[in-house]
């Protein structure tokens, strides 16, 4: 608990690795949320760009900002894990670096979590290219999602995710082999998988910004990580070949809008 008229401390993390061109948005709409009692905790992963001195500039103007700089690179998913371990609240949320909130997104989510008692609440997402112009498709996401579901389809976005900070460092994969699997899927579905449940705001809280890279992208790369994320939570050979192409099928529909 807090100062702030007995509001729940909220850890928000941020990993960053050369993100100068976007990370004062991102960081700014995390600030800018109508939830005040947050702490904001930005894990620069030895970037060599702008990123370290925009960062600590914004932590001179908003004493809610902890910077944590990794000596070297370690990769998105160990830089995220550190600024979990690091957080002082019982619950986080995640922002990617070139991703952004609406103002209200948290305070909407804590309004959801306890009145539906979910463990993991996400939300709808609106989309933007590189030039920051908004794509006019919104992915809409059910008010739950079960494992089953969501084998089909990762529609839970991680910048819009509210957990509980135990369930992250329980269910996120770790060693080298995360590195080979989408980890932040592998997540949601290792906890639904034991029971946990997840509730969404059908509404475009986040704005995700699509990078040519991904547009385009490595669909061989991807499809392999997607199987390994299934090996990982253990389903069989066959069904991971039907989840996979329940996933393909999925992924073509959603990037259509992007073309």
């Amino acid at each position: 608990m807090s100062d702030h008229a007995g509001q729940e401390l909220i850890s928000v993390i941020l990993p960053v690795y050369n993100g100068e061109n976007s990370i004062e948005t991102s960081v700014s709409s995390v600030l800018a949320q109508t939830y005040g009692n947050i702490k904001l905790i930005i894990v620069d992963d030895a970037s060599n760009d702008n990123t370290h001195d925009i960062c600590s500039h914004m932590s001179r103007m908003d004493n809610r900002i902890r910077i944590i700089t990794n000596p070297g690179n370690c990769g998105v998913l160990k830089a995220r894990t550190k600024g979990v371990e690091s957080a002082g609240s019982g619950w986080v949320a995640f922002i990617d670096a070139d991703d952004s909130w609406q103002p209200e997104k948290l305070e909407k989510q804590l309004k959801l979590r306890d009145t539906a008692g979910c463990d993991l609440v996400y939300t709808g997402s609106a989309f933007s290219g590189e030039n920051g112009k908004e794509y006019d498709w919104i992915m809409h996401v059910p008010e739950r999602v079960g494992f089953k579901r969501l084998l089909k389809q990762n529609i839970i976005s991680n910048s819009s995710v509210l957990m509980k900070k135990e369930d992250y460092l329980k269910y996120a994969p770790s060693g080298s082999a995360a590195n080979e699997m989408h980890e932040d899927f592998a997540c949601w579905l290792a906890m639904l998988r034991d029971g946990h449940t997840a509730c969404g705001i059908d509404e475009p809280l986040i704005t995700y910004r699509i990078s040519r890279g991904a547009k385009t992208g490595n669909k061989f790369k991807a499809s392999t990580m997607n199987m390994n994320t299934y090996k990982y939570i253990g389903l069989g050979f066959w069904s991971r070949i039907f989840y996979q192409t329940c996933y393909a099928f999925n992924g073509l529909l959603k990037h259509r809008h992007f073309r």
